[in-house]
């Protein structure tokens, strides 16, 4: 069988698709701030409502200043995966993270490291705040653009593994044996760009009605640092300058909706390398999930 993927930018509404299913499958989620504890409103995680509808995997489970990366997520969701068919169920994986789903799809290549080189370019970073993204967009593009530009340390490794090979780790992640025990069934979901931005708007502005301000504030109350890997997230970010007082209410509000907008752009063209995938789009689909269910059972 071929394992079922639903692959989507932030707000196009995957979530609401997967509970449209029936209690068969179990979601096993590949999203890289979703994973974070006490952080619910800001990653839009599912609601324990659309949990009790079909199940999820891999959410919630590590705290905000634990450290977690691209290999330990392909060790863990491979792991689900195989407990999710040995029970009989179906697991379908899900998400916005294209590098968490690489992970499972094509395993990890062999590359060079050197931590003097990365300490150099943390220092130089420091010394020229953007630096490593100006560089990184010159001589690795697609890898500027898919990597999340608050993304500083995924940032450097490509800068490293470029000075020191000569090679992109773009085309060293096309170029690398799939490794993957699984085949799947890749479905993404999009919509007509102006109702994409309009769902992302309306999803920012509930989320401050939810009270994402008060989540924040409550992380910092909990002790954890506001310079962490996980708060350096849309969302979190602004509302921490918010707090420090470096802009005023609307005018964060303002900010995370752009940048919403802007990483929904960065998703989608990841997305776009994804040959062998299938694409949907929402806002034209009369019966989508009739559709996308006839999809997933047809790889099944």
């Amino acid at each position: 069988m071929k394992i079922p993927v639903i692959l989507g930018p932030t707000a196009v509404g995957k979530t609401g698709i997967l509970t449209e299913l029936d209690n068969d499958f179990e979601v096993v989620s590949c999203d890289s701030r979703q994973i974070y504890k006490y952080m619910n409103i800001g990653t839009a995680k599912p609601t324990q409502e659309e949990q009790n509808k079909i199940k999820h995997h891999l959410i919630d489970f590590i705290n905000p200043d634990q450290y977690y990366n691209a290999y330990l997520y392909r060790l863990d969701a491979l792991k689900v995966i195989k407990d999710i068919l040995n029970r009989g169920k179906i697991p379908i994986i899900s998400g916005g993270t294209g590098l968490y789903f690489d992970a499972i799809y094509k395993g990890f290549f062999e590359s060079p490291s050197s931590l003097t080189l990365r300490s150099y370019l943390r220092k130089l970073e420091s010394s020229q705040p953007g630096i490593i993204r100006e560089i990184l967009k010159d001589v690795d593009p697609e890898s500027f653009l898919r990597i999340h530009p608050n993304d500083l340390k995924r940032s450097i490794r490509a800068l490293e593994i470029y000075i020191i090979s000569g090679k992109r780790m773009s085309d060293l992640i096309k170029n690398q044996k799939i490794e993957s025990p699984y085949e799947f069934n890749i479905i993404i979901l999009d919509r007509n760009r102006k109702e994409l931005h309009e769902r992302i708007n309306l999803r920012v502005e509930k989320m401050i009605e939810d009270g994402l301000i008060d989540e924040v504030k409550n992380l910092l109350s909990m002790g954890y640092n506001k310079n962490l890997n996980s708060l350096n997230t849309i969302g979190y970010k602004e509302v921490l300058e918010y707090i420090e007082g470096k802009y005023d209410f609307d005018k964060m509000i303002h900010l995370i909706k752009r940048n919403t907008r802007r990483y929904a752009r960065r998703q989608i063209i990841y997305f776009r390398g994804y040959e062998n995938a299938t694409w949907i789009n929402l806002s034209q689909e009369n019966n989508s999930i009739k559709k996308i269910k006839n999809l997933i059972f047809s790889g099944i």
